[in-house]
């Protein structure tokens, strides 16, 4: 019987572990979108934005990490 027990929270754990690396995985990839993009754009186009080239890194991490 604790055998058994054992068993299913060590499954759940892994279903847990597996879910918070697919969460890490898509922040990183919205951070390394939202980083392309606006490292793309001319210092013109992020004026018109309100934004400086120096500001990229800062709003790329809190679109992925603080939303």
């Amino acid at each position: 019987m604790a055998y058994a027990t054992d068993t299913t929270r060590i499954a759940g754990r892994s279903e847990g572990l597996v879910e918070r690396f697919r969460t890490a995985l898509a922040r990183r990839r919205l951070y390394k979108q939202t980083f392309s993009e606006l490292a793309s754009l001319s210092n013109r186009e992020l004026n018109d934005l309100g934004l400086h080239r120096s500001m990229i890194r800062r709003i790329a991490y809190q679109a992925a990490y603080e939303a």
